[in-house]
């Protein structure tokens, strides 16, 4: 498992916890897994509360191993970070400091206007006017926390079918 890292100077004072192994390090420890697309759902999940993040993406690893899931704390870093064409689904915590969930997809969709959107929230939100204020076809569900893992893979399933 990668260590968390100092994030850089242009940055701020948080902290990045990246909590997901590489490719190249999962293929280290289990080099008879596939990452074929077709059989792998890449899943990025970015919540500012480290534990949500660590847990949502263990409980979904374990619940469906099809889905290949990445993990960050920090949205600043998840955009720098950010691989075009490489997830299937990003589910985005609606809010979060330094840039809230809105403002990170805007971001995201400007690098890659294929991937479909997954937003959280603790919070009460309406999510009609959510759509009238961003527009995006991308959108897809507003899942309510707290969700069980086999709930949540349940919605993620069916927004990626």
């Amino acid at each position: 498992m990668t260590e968390p890292s100092a994030v850089n100077s242009r940055e701020s004072k948080h902290k990045l916890t990246n909590i997901r192994l590489t490719e190249k390090e999962h293929l280290k420890q289990s080099p008879s897994l596939s990452f074929n697309r077709r059989q792998h759902k890449r899943i990025l999940i970015v919540d500012d509360n480290s534990d949500i993040a660590f847990t949502l993406r263990i409980g979904l690893e374990n619940n469906d191993t099809a889905m290949q899931v990445y993990s960050y704390d920090n949205p600043v870093n998840a955009l720098i970070d950010f691989k075009p064409n490489f997830y299937d689904l990003l589910l985005i915590d609606v809010n979060m400091p330094l840039m809230d969930g809105f403002e990170l997809c805007e971001k995201l969709l400007q690098k890659d206007i294929n991937v479909k959107v997954c937003f959280m929230t603790s919070g009460e939100i309406n999510m009609d006017a959510a759509r009238e204020v961003h527009p995006l076809k991308s959108i897809g569900c507003f899942i309510k926390k707290p969700i069980t893992t086999d709930a949540l893979a349940r919605r993620i399933r069916a927004e990626l079918e």
